[in-house]
């Protein structure tokens, strides 16, 4: 699906879609629980259904009923059977998950598509196969695993990926036995394992935090249980970083269902919008704790007025594009000015933008991206392969045209 989106100013006010992280979490967490748990407020998308179906076919039963997901968890796969686990897309699906069949005993085979196959899940087959699980292959999908994941200490590099910080913290409470999580590295994207913490925390699941050798060090009490939780997911803060950099463009937008005090660590689009001020100072901002920020914060940064700086960004060359190069190559095509080095990109400013024609690259942020990056432009901007937000914000197209955007399905 291409869309044509038109230069304009949006106008309004809108609730955030609930938080992606927030939601993939809680439905992990209620799977395992023993009961009956209500999850309210849920935005569908691409990236929640799989893993809404992937821990049915671990054992829970799974209804949806508008934006309430009802889980009712059981503790293990159903007797006999190997799931085939299909991830689609979505790395957090894969990373959270296969820890936690590990952890169930379940022969499962993963599978995926378009760059998922290419993601590593290297510290995975790393450190299982010292405890009790192994992957055949080594690398790639699909992969199954067999066997079942015992405790003990885990030794993670935490410059990858957090997304394996969260899986193993979702699986080790279930063991028998403590377990430790030793990072060999500082931690990138911590806010999404604070994130974890949290959730698993309204499920009675309790990490304790602290540090080996001056790294983060998380500390899991083994023979834990889920308890049911009733629960509203949040509002998410890298969903409405598309309408407040709208609104810090010249828009008049309001946002709702975003809670102040969250650990998102995505909230701090507020800080640097509000860092440039009226006069639009340029900004240096360091994004290993908020990659999913790059995008639309490279189009705030094409109207800053001087040079802005995205650093300590080489984790997102294995997002579900290369979205340093392919954000850089879509917004020089509609042009913009920026440079993508192998880890930040540097935004020149400029009066507008053209209009073009951009592609997606199966990356649903670069998509939202481009619709904003339109407001601003000359002439209007065609995005090819649109419909890549389904994988986060099925409604991202509905909810800016409720705000007055003009745009067409050609």
């Amino acid at each position: 699906m291409d869309i044509k989106v038109y230069p304009g100013r949006l106008s309004g006010k809108i609730d955030a879609p609930s938080s992606k992280s927030y939601s993939h979490r809680s439905v992990i967490a209620a799977a395992l629980a023993e009961g009956v748990s209500e999850i309210s407020g849920v935005t569908a998308s691409k990236d929640i259904e799989v893993t809404s179906e992937a821990m049915r076919l671990l054992g829970a039963d799974i209804s949806v009923n508008g934006d309430v997901y009802t889980v009712s968890g059981k503790r293990r796969s159903p007797e006999g059977e190997k799931p085939q686990i299909d991830c689609c897309e979505s790395g957090s699906t894969l990373r959270f998950i296969i820890p936690v069949a590990a952890a169930l005993g379940a022969n499962a085979t993963f599978y995926g598509r378009a760059k998922l196959p290419s993601r590593p899940i290297t510290p995975y087959v790393r450190e299982f196969e010292s405890k009790g699980v192994v992957f055949e292959p080594k690398s790639g999908l699909p992969i199954t695993i067999s066997g079942k994941l015992s405790a003990g200490e885990y030794r993670l590099e935490g410059d990858i990926s957090s997304q394996f910080i969260t899986g193993l913290l979702l699986a080790l409470p279930l063991c028998e036995q403590d377990s430790a999580i030793k990072l060999m590295s500082p931690l990138q994207s911590k806010p999404y394992a604070d994130m974890t913490v949290d959730t698993l925390k309204k499920f009675d699941v309790n990490i304790f935090e602290t540090e080996f050798e001056g790294l983060p060090m998380y500390l899991i009490k083994g023979g834990q249980k889920y308890s049911p939780c009733n629960l509203r997911i949040e509002g998410d803060y890298s969903q409405a970083a598309f309408f407040f950099t709208a609104d810090a463009l010249g828009s008049d937008v309001t946002i709702g269902n975003l809670a102040p005090d969250s650990v998102q660590g995505d909230r701090e689009i507020v800080n640097i919008i509000k860092g440039m001020g009226e006069d639009r100072k340029p900004f240096t901002a360091d994004v290993s704790d908020i990659p999913d920020l790059v995008p639309i914060l490279a189009v705030l940064g094409s109207f800053g007025k001087g040079t802005s700086r995205l650093v300590n960004a080489a984790r997102l060359k294995i997002k579900e594009s290369d979205r340093l190069e392919m954000t850089a190559a879509n917004l020089n095509a509609i042009g913009g000015k920026v440079r993508a080095g192998a880890d930040f990109l540097e935004i020149d400013p400029v009066e507008k933008f053209t209009g073009g024609v951009v592609k997606a690259y199966d990356d649903h942020r670069l998509v939202m991206s481009a619709a904003i990056a339109a407001l601003r432009a000359e002439s209007p901007v065609i995005i090819e392969g649109a419909e890549a937000v389904n994988k986060s914000y099925p409604r991202f197209f509905e909810d800016f045209g409720k705000l007055g955007g003009q745009y067409e399905i050609l």
